[in-house]
C-alpha cells in the first residue's frame, strides 16, 4: 500500500476581510492601486496538495510516502507529520529557503486576493523518485515545474503505475508538454476546468486522451465525477456533505480516495463514490487537514449513502 506523493507542502494564511473589496478598489485609479485591508479573523493552515493527499490516505488505513521540498519554517508541519506517523524521509529541507505559502485574503462577497510564494517548491527537482522503495502507486501531483516533468518521466522508467494529477500547475504547461505528460502517465485526474484547458492546449478531446492512459478522471464539483476507462464512461453521483464550509482541498480528498480504492482493488465505479465522499466529508470543515475520520466510519457512511459496503 505504499504510495509516493510527489507534490508541494505549504502553509495557507487565510484572512477574512469584514468588507467588499469593490467598496475600496476603483475601477478608474486601478493605475495607481494603494489599499489596505483590516483583516481580523486569520488562521494558518497545514497544505500543500501532497501534504493534504497524505492526510486523507493515511486516516483511511494507506501508507502514503511524501516527496517534497520544504525551507527552514517547515518545523511545526514536521511536528504534524510526525505525530500522524506520516515519514517525511523524502521531504528534503532547501536551507535559506521558506516553504511554499499561500496568503489568502476573502471578503464578503468570497472574492480572494491571493499571493502565493513557491519557495523551496522550486527546488523539487533535486528529489528522485527512485530513491523511495517499495513504491506501488504514485501521483504527480502540483509542485515545481522541472520537477513535476521529472517525476513523471521517473516513475515512467521505473515502471511504477502514477496519476498524472496537473491542478493549478497546469497553465505552467505546453501542450506538447501536456501531451507528454498523459503519454507517460497511466492516470490522469483533473477537475471539469483543468478538463477544458487540457483539451484547449493538447488540441485532444477527452474520449481521446482517455484512450491514451488506463483510466481519466474529471471531478465535476457538485455533479459528481466521472471516469473515463476502459471504454466505458462511468458516471458517478456526487456524495451528500453533512455541512459546505470550505472547499479547499477537496480535489485532494478525492484523489486519495481514488488512490485507495485503486490500490484496494476496487471497480471504478466503487474507487469513484469512495473518492466523492472524501470530498464531501473534507467540505464540511475549513482548511485542507481539519477532518477527521477512520476506515470503519467512512466504511459506514459508504453503505449508508450508497447501499453496499466496501
Amino acid at each position: 500500500m505504499r504510495t509516493l506523493i510527489c507534490g508541494s507542502m505549504a502553509f495557507d494564511t487565510i484572512m477574512v476581510f469584514h468588507d467588499r473589496f469593490k467598496h475600496h478598489i476603483l475601477p478608474d485609479q486601478i493605475h495607481i492601486l494603494n489599499v489596505a485591508f483590516l483583516v481580523p479573523e486569520l488562521r494558518r493552515e497545514f497544505g500543500g496538495c501532497a501534504g493534504n493527499i497524505a492526510y486523507n490516505l493515511k486516516r483511511l488505513g494507506g501508507e502514503p510516502v511524501i516527496m517534497a521540498t520544504v525551507g527552514d519554517d517547515f518545523g511545526p508541519y514536521a511536528e504534524r507529520l510526525d505525530g500522524l506517523g506520516i515519514g517525511r524521509e523524502h521531504v528534503r529541507a532547501v536551507p535559506g529557503s521558506y516553504t511554499a505559502q499561500a496568503f489568502i485574503t476573502t471578503d464578503l462577497d468570497d472574492n480572494q486576493i491571493t499571493a502565493f510564494h513557491p519557495g523551496a517548491m522550486n527546488h523539487a527537482h533535486e528529489n528522485r523518485v527512485a530513491d523511495a522503495a517499495g513504491i506501488k502507486l504514485g501521483i504527480v501531483a502540483p509542485d515545481g515545474r522541472q520537477g513535476m516533468l521529472d517525476h513523471a518521466r521517473q516513475f515512467h522508467e521505473a515502471g511504477i503505475p502514477f496519476i498524472f494529477d496537473p491542478g493549478q500547475g497546469l497553465p505552467m504547461f505546453s501542450g506538447v508538454e501536456l501531451q507528454q505528460f498523459v503519454e507517460l502517465a497511466d492516470y490522469v485526474a483533473v477537475n471539469d476546468y483543468e478538463a477544458e484547458l487540457l483539451q484547449e492546449r493538447t488540441g485532444r478531446k477527452l474520449e481521446v486522451l482517455a484512450d491514451q492512459v488506463k483510466a481519466l478522471v474529471v471531478t465535476l464539483g457538485a455533479q459528481g465525477s466521472r471516469i473515463y476507462a476502459g471504454g466505458k464512461v462511468h458516471d458517478i453521483p456526487p456524495a451528500r456533505p453533512h455541512a459546505i464550509m470550505d472547499p479547499t482541498g477537496c480535489g485532494d480528498a478525492y484523489r486519495a480516495g481514488l488512490m485507495f480504492g485503486m490500490l484496494s482493488g476496487y471497480d471504478w465505479d466503487t474507487a469513484g463514490r469512495l473518492a466523492g465522499l472524501l470530498g464531501s466529508v473534507k467540505i464540511a470543515s475549513r482548511g485542507g487537514q481539519n477532518h477527521s475520520f477512520d476506515f470503519a466510519e467512512i466504511s459506514d457512511r459508504f453503505k449508508a449513502e450508497y447501499g453496499y459496503s466496501l
